[in-house]
């Protein structure tokens, strides 16, 4: 699958103000992992899974200033990590 295909099956509501045929997934994925995480449905989840894999999610989670306290122990959970490896972590607190 192109990258174009990826950013089309996005939901609408999750990428609600931005102009999705300029979408570069590659350049923002900061913006795009906080938008899955804030808004996203399942299948965006699994979406951005299949596009970045769970390894490069994590790293971007991990240097995100905001990341709420459900997000972050969902990311944590499913990659055996610590919450205290995360930037956000102390904003948590």
């Amino acid at each position: 699958m192109t990258k174009q295909d990826y950013v089309k099956q996005f939901s609408s509501p999750c990428f609600w103000d931005t102009d999705q045929q300029s979408f570069d997934l590659e350049r923002y994925p900061a913006f795009i992992v906080s938008r899955v995480f804030e808004m996203g449905t399942l299948n965006d989840w699994r979406l951005l899974v299949a596009y970045y894999g769970l390894d490069r999610i994590v790293e971007v989670c991990k240097s995100l200033r905001h990341l709420d306290r459900v997000s972050l122990s969902f990311i944590t959970a499913i990659s055996n990590t610590s919450p205290t490896d995360y930037r956000c972590y102390t904003s948590i607190q």
